[in-house]
């Protein structure tokens, strides 16, 4: 008897768009975060929205990290009404608020998208992503939410998904009587 080897690694190439890439490579899940930029239905695996967390993360620091210290270090120093030291930001700082702003904007749908799509994989409403929505506890829910595994029921949320919908079964008939 044979042990059962592994899956190997599915080739991105292969795995069409409006299915999951389950083990997703930093590069795959960033092309395809652009590439399906506005598609809410689906699903994304969890490498997939993962890795687009960790690039958005990454980029944003790389935009406000340079900011903050440009902006400091051509500030204007000077003291508040109380005595206390204080810097104001030189103009340079308002160039990286506003390529830390233009990224947001072009990156808020689909961030919510991939976040939908997420939730979609592990079988539940994208409209959960709505408590992103609530203050303090908000977050902390959906980052649970995007932890968990993938569930196979979540191909209801696929496009053409109608081939899962429920099919009411009608029961079985019942036994013919016994003849003598």
């Amino acid at each position: 008897m044979t042990t059962p080897q592994p899956a190997a690694p599915v080739p991105a190439t292969s795995v069409p768009l409006d299915q999951p890439l389950y083990g997703a490579s930093f590069v795959e899940a960033i092309k395809r975060f652009f590439t399906k930029y506005a598609v809410f239905s689906g699903r994304a695996s969890r490498s997939e929205y993962w890795w687009v967390v960790l690039f958005n993360v990454l980029v944003q620091v790389l935009i406000w990290v340079p900011g903050i210290v440009l902006g400091i270090a051509t500030g204007t120093p000077g003291y508040t009404s109380t005595g206390s030291p204080t810097t104001t930001p030189g103009p340079i700082f308002a160039v990286f608020v506003i390529l830390a702003v233009l990224y947001y904007l072009a990156t808020v749908v689909p961030g919510i998208a991939v976040g939908v799509r997420r939730l979609h994989d592990a079988n539940l409403s994208g409209l959960l992503f709505l408590l992103i929505l609530v203050p303090s506890f908000g977050g902390l829910i959906i980052l649970v939410l995007t932890l968990l595994e993938s569930n196979p029921q979540g191909a209801r949320f696929d496009a053409g998904a109608q081939q899962y919908a429920y099919q009411p079964v009608a029961p079985p008939a019942p036994p013919a009587p016994p003849t003598a």
